[in-house]
């Protein structure tokens, strides 16, 4: 995602380098300091001696402290604006967003705006009127100042701005609301060290509430980090509950947030914040239905206004998953008619515009293709649209999650059709004759393997019926003991690809189909391959908190497969013991598996002091408190394992059902 009205502050000495490619400085990873609430780096002055940075920050102000030993003179950057090299389908093609800055030595300030947003060329919202306003003060008075413009200098110079921005100021708070965070987050007097220990005890808040035993140094390390991650995204943007909407270009009261990257989020991220941080959720869900009373659609993969990445309409999905797990703190009915319309209403020119994946000057994406042929034939045709296999899966979800609300606030008839939908949907795209799924043509007609995915492939994509695994292993499949054989083929082929999403999930169906001892054997093999603590220790992009948490509720031993089902599925913990301080459970939520970083295997569960004879946890026995114990093995056990004790005979090569060529 491109960057919004950033400004870049870094110090140097001697000749002032406003350069970018020329005031680098050599750094090593061993002078580094990093925590949850601080990072600092030493590093090398281009004219001599050392600059140590510090860093901290509160909600809406970053703390910096800089120190220059055996330097010539000091001097601080504060940059405005820089190149853009998102304005244009061509790396090259710079584009040069005008900004403003000013300076006030007699306040020891340099304010100013950005209006840079990167991606303003990929969605329908323009936002004019949007900026990033500024205000850094400083603890020492300014010996001199000036302006740099382009790497030209003008020394005594305290303000440099271009005429053409200086009319969309009346939308925006600007730089009064930038001081005034100042004033409220860290007002004059405020230490560095102050600033600190208030961000250390915000992120204790939630870093201390879970209690991890039997844990190498790396594994806390990875753990907690993971922790860190999982609650970055999505990130407020309102200040003093005032909040620049760049849907309709207007301020509003209330909260907002921004940075939702829901296609990742929805499958485990949401779930995370519901047990961890559950106070969160309802003024996201409130923002987003903000957005749609401003925009006309809710959000897909917001970044301050709508981007139209990815596919799906996933927000459905977080809505329906909080109001199933008990958070209902926001206006229902408003979010019903959201999701109502996602499910219904198709986008502007559905049959003209193919809308891939980051295609430039269209309109709202939402459920592209749902006019054309997935209504009437239940998939997406790919000589229409983009990613047609894709959306035809994550839309089959999405009705599923609309379902599950329509019937969470006594919609029956709405539940029965969107279920109806989302369950003959994936059914359409089954090539019986590949025994894979494959996007179709508006005719009917195969597209060819390769043809409609979003980051996966035919081999991530045909397990990607979360909502109804049981069709896939007993219908699709022949039985479970042909669809573990399929899984086997899966891993054992190199086919699972942890860095992309689609196949964040398929480890855990070993277990729905009877072979939990082979989740247990793969969830390890992949936690030890794509998280550690080294430079490149998440094997793919964060994903606003996706991997991460991916890795936490595997860690802990359950993961959520069908996000909306109010249900987990057992995995294999990797600790000793985990104690979580659930913030609205009366007990706290204690997981004991002893020897589990040795043994993978479970030979047993109790929770709470029964034992559990499937792989399936509730959201109520976790969200509640209580005590889980896992019995652990060194060796593979019976525990869930139906299938592999050979109680199932059946085999891929027999399948019991067979689907129809759709012809149109």
């Amino acid at each position: 995602m491109g960057e919004s009205g950033q400004v870049v502050v870094v110090p140097g000495a001697g000749e002032v380098q406003s350069i970018s490619e020329q005031r680098a400085m050599r750094f090593s990873h061993d002078d580094e300091v990093l925590s949850a609430s601080y990072y600092s780096v030493s590093m090398d002055a281009i004219e001599g001696g050392r600059i140590h940075a510090e860093q901290t920050a509160t909600s809406r102000v970053g703390h910096l402290q800089f120190t220059f030993s055996n330097t010539s003179t000091p001097y601080v950057i504060v940059e405005a604006t820089r190149p853009s090299i998102m304005g244009s389908a061509d790396p090259t093609n710079l584009t040069f967003p005008h900004g403003s800055l000013a300076i006030d030595p007699a306040r020891r300030e340099i304010t100013g705006r950005n209006p840079e947003r990167q991606d303003f060329i990929i969605g329908p919202n323009p936002a004019p009127s949007f900026a990033g306003y500024f205000c850094a003060r400083f603890d020492v008075a300014f010996d001199s100042w000036g302006t740099a413009t382009n790497g030209t200098i003008t020394e005594g110079a305290t303000q440099d701005a271009d005429a053409m921005l200086s009319g969309f100021a009346r939308f925006a708070e600007g730089t009064r609301q930038a001081r005034k965070n100042l004033d409220t987050e860290v007002p004059d007097g405020t230490t560095f060290e102050e600033t600190a220990r208030t961000t250390r005890a915000a992120c204790a808040e939630k870093l201390d509430r879970i209690k991890v035993e039997g844990a190498s140094v790396e594994d806390s390390q990875v753990f907690y980090t993971a922790v860190f991650h999982t609650l970055q995204y999505p990130y407020e943007q309102n200040e003093d509950d005032h909040y620049y909407s760049g849907y309709d270009d207007s301020i509003h009261e209330g909260k907002s947030y921004t940075g939702y990257s829901i296609w990742d989020t929805y499958r485990a991220e949401s779930a995370w914040l519901i047990l961890l941080a559950p106070e969160r959720i309802p003024a996201m869900i409130q923002s987003m239905l903000q957005d749609y009373k401003e925009g006309g659609w809710l959000p897909m993969w917001k970044n301050i206004v709508e981007t139209n990445i990815m596919v799906g309409t996933h927000e459905d999905s977080l809505i329906a998953e909080a109001v199933v797990k008990g958070i209902t703190d926001f206006d229902l009915d408003l979010a019903y008619e959201a999701v109502y319309k996602d499910a219904t209403v198709p986008p502007e020119d559905d049959w003209k515009i193919s809308y891939y994946d980051r295609e430039e000057n269209v309109g709202y994406d939402v459920r592209a293709g749902l006019s054309s042929v997935y209504t009437t034939h239940g998939f997406v045709a790919s000589d229409v649209h983009s990613e047609a296999a894709s959306r035809t899966l994550d839309y089959a979800y999405d009705d599923y999650a609309v379902s599950v609300l329509a019937s969470a606030l006594s919609k029956p008839d709405d539940a029965a059709h969107f279920r109806a939908r989302a369950l003959s949907a994936p059914f359409t795209i089954f090539n019986n004759d590949t025994d894979f799924m494959e996007a179709r043509n508006a005719d009917g007609a195969w597209a060819g393997q390769d043809a409609g995915w979003t980051e996966g492939d035919m081999w991530a994509y045909t397990f990607d019926v979360v909502h109804d695994v049981s069709s896939d292993s007993s219908n699709w499949r022949g039985g479970n003991a042909s669809f573990v054989a399929f899984l086997d083929e899966h891993f054992d082929g190199g086919h699972n690809d942890h860095t992309n999403e689609p196949s964040h999930h398929i480890p855990y169906l070993y277990a729905l189909a009877g072979a939990a001892s082979k989740t247990q054997e793969r969830v390890r093999e992949i936690a030890k391959g794509n998280h550690n603590n080294s430079v490149d220790g998440l094997s793919g992009n964060e994903d606003c908190g996706q991997m991460s948490a991916w890795y936490l509720f595997s860690a802990l031993g359950f993961y959520p497969v069908n996000p909306v089902s109010n249900e987990y599925v057992i995995g294999t913990p990797f600790f000793d013991k985990v104690t979580i301080d659930l913030p609205n459970a009366t007990r706290p939520l204690v997981i004991t598996s002893m020897g589990a970083a040795d043994k993978p295997y479970i030979k047993n569960v109790i929770v709470n002091g029964r034992t559990l004879q499937s792989p399936i946890i509730t959201h109520q026995q976790i969200a509640s408190g209580g005590e889980i114990v896992f019995e652990m093995s060194a060796d593979p056990q019976s525990w869930a394992s139906s299938t592999l004790a050979g109680e199932s005979d059946s085999s891929r090569k027999n399948r019991g059902t067979t689907y129809e060529h759709v012809e149109l």
